[in-house]
């Protein structure tokens, strides 16, 4: 089969390409292509990925091009990697966003939408590019923001592009092993939106174990029980995911945040800038372990459990389900796709994040329980400001793009809306369709 990513320059690629070189059996990876703006950042890779490959056998053919269409000649499969602006975008993201008291996290809030902004218009473009030079291969969506870039796509692509995220299989396997059940012999009932989802039940052997555990003292021996505290995970009935924290402690993960000179953008912009430089297998290892240990770093007191650095991320999802599709081999994961009617209170239209039944059909949505009043709510209000977000890039409207802004539950007021957008088009020259 042939692969091509596209941002084959990203700095997470070689997790990608390690789970290729683990790849055996019928249907295997022969030829992986990377396809990148930035010359420059694919010399990189391609040097890590060299080494990685080193002495193993059977080891799938690397090619690296500038040119889209050479890319996505003959291909099989397309991962979609995109990181419009750079990671010196995401750093204005941030800045921008805390000069004006809110959060500018690349995925939520003000960041999530000025990046939705700049990154929207570009993967419709290559979602019309896709349809039209590899028409049946098959998309998976690893850009962010996740769910809104999947939906941007899907009028174009239909149910060939699908929407990955590790951050609801990790916590499921965070949960799973708190109970002490294998997760291959329990049903994780997970719904929402990317970022923006609970998980209301963990079924083994006919029963939920998920209010045992939300009642017993190792509720917070896992991640999330100490994220979110012991007493709000039993007042929910639920965990929610990691990235909602932002939503249910704002004031504090804004004042952790500070001015952002200290934000996660900075810190990744100044650690890559490293390993680019003077590329290396093993520069990229240490650049790694440092990156993951950090994560969601303002939203913790203390370091991450070493359990929660394991493997088993987006990477192996992704495998998972190019597995499924190319060798029809049924399994259940949870993925960003067009609802239809999985989940009720939600249209049709409208990408969620739920389990999905997988083969060589593509990804089938499961039918979920309906979330609770206050989840749903929460929901809907996101996806309207993810759909304004939508609206501002077909159309260039800022008024739509200022819809976003304001409607969104993390930015309280139209005055601030109306700055923060008028800081984001003066710091990005790619907001300039906005008129």
């Amino acid at each position: 089969m042939r692969l091509a990513i596209l941002g084959g320059g990203g700095f997470r690629v070689p997790l990608v390409h390690a789970a290729l070189l683990a790849e055996r059996g019928a249907g295997v990876v022969t030829e992986l292509v990377l396809h990148d703006v930035d010359a420059g950042r694919l010399a990189a890779v391609a040097t890590v990925l060299a080494e990685q490959a080193d002495g193993v056998e059977g080891a799938p053919a690397v090619t690296t091009t500038t040119d889209l269409a050479t890319a996505l000649s003959d291909v099989d499969f397309v991962f979609s990697a995109v990181r419009v602006g750079g990671m010196r975008g995401r750093q204005l993201d941030e800045r921008v966003a805390l000069a004006e008291g809110v959060l500018g996290q690349e995925t939520v809030g003000a960041g999530g939408i000025a990046y939705g902004l700049r990154t929207v218009p570009v993967a419709v473009e290559l979602a019309r590019r896709i349809a039209e030079l590899a028409p049946r291969a098959w998309v998976i969506n690893f850009t962010n923001p996740a769910g809104m870039v999947t939906e941007a796509m899907a009028p174009l692509l239909g149910g060939r592009v699908i929407g990955i995220c590790d951050s609801p299989a990790g916590l499921c396997r965070r949960v799973a092993r708190a109970i002490g059940v294998g997760q291959e012999a329990a049903w994780f009932d997970y719904a929402g939106l990317n970022h923006l989802g609970w998980l209301r039940g963990v079924h083994a052997g006919g029963v939920d174990l998920l209010p045992e555990l939300l009642g017993s003292p190792a509720v917070e021996s896992f991640e999330e029980g100490r994220l979110f505290g012991a007493d709000w995970l039993r007042l929910l009935g639920a965990v929610p995911n990691e990235y909602l924290h932002y939503y249910y402690f704002t004031r504090e993960a804004v004042a952790a945040a500070g001015d952002g000179t200290d934000s996660r953008g900075s810190f990744l912009l100044a650690q890559q800038r490293g390993f680019y430089t003077s590329p290396s297998l093993d520069r990229w290892e240490r650049t790694r372990a440092e990156r993951e240990a950090t994560y969601l770093a303002e939203a913790r007191d203390r370091e991450r459990d070493p359990g929660d650095l394991e493997g088993g991320g987006y990477e192996r999802i992704a495998l998972a389900l190019m597995r499924a599709i190319a060798r029809d081999e049924r399994t259940t994961l949870i993925l960003n796709v067009r609802n239809g009617t999985a989940l009720s209170g939600v249209d049709e239209d409208a990408v969620v994040e739920v389990p999905c039944a997988v083969g060589a059909f593509g990804a089938s949505p499961i039918a979920a329980r309906p979330l609770p009043g206050h989840a749903l709510g929460l929901v809907h209000a996101v996806k309207a400001a993810e759909r304004s977000v939508l609206e501002a890039a077909a159309t260039g409207s800022a008024d739509a793009a200022l819809r976003a802004f304001a409607l969104h539950p993390l930015v309280d007021s139209v005055t601030v809306a109306r700055r923060l957008l008028d800081g984001y088009r003066a710091a990005h020259p790619q907001l300039s369709y906005l008129h």
